[in-house]
This record gives structure tokens, C-alpha cells and sequence, in this order.
């Protein structure tokens, strides 16, 4: 151990780390369980629709719904895939 060791910063113990990832554990299963019933469907159909466009990976969408000064904000997020030879 040397002397200017303790200006090293030290790496998180295993507990806090464990204590962050079942911090985003649980925000995820809150924001699942308060998610509305036809989310997965209304996710498939969007997909099912863009796919006749565009060539999209089904991994490339997200459906989001959310409250926003008493309203509810249904969020769509689609990446794209760059042009060929664009």
C-alpha cells in the first residue's frame, strides 16, 4: 500500500452495485405493471405495419405510455435502418 493510494478512487462494493441493479429492476416491472393491456398488441400491429415500408427489426421499437399534466402520452419511438448506398 502506498502512500497516495487513498487519492485512488476505490471501485463499488458488491453491494451497492447489487443495490443500483434492483433499483432499475424494480422501475422496470413498476413501469410493466402500470403499462396498459393493449400495449404488446398495439406493438406487434405497429410492426406488422411498418414492415411493409420499411425492412425495421422488431427490436427497433418502443411503445411507451406515460402521464403528463393529466394527460396520457402515448410515446413511439421507431429506429430506422440507414439507406443502402445513400
Amino acid at each position: 500500500m502506498g502512500i497516495f493510494d487513498f487519492l485512488k478512487p476505490r471501485a463499488p462494493n458488491s453491494a451497492s452495485v447489487a443495490k443500483e441493479r434492483l433499483r432499475i429492476i424494480v422501475a422496470q416491472e413498476r413501469a410493466q405493471r402500470d403499462a396498459p393491456d393493449y400495449l404488446p398488441t398495439l406493438r406487434r400491429e405497429l410492426l406488422e405495419v411498418l414492415k411493409k415500408y420499411v425492412n425495421v427489426d422488431p427490436d427497433a421499437i418502443q411503445v411507451k405510455v406515460s402521464q403528463e399534466g393529466g394527460h396520457e402520452l402515448l410515446e413511439l419511438s421507431v429506429a430506422l435502418p440507414d439507406k443502402a448506398g445513400g
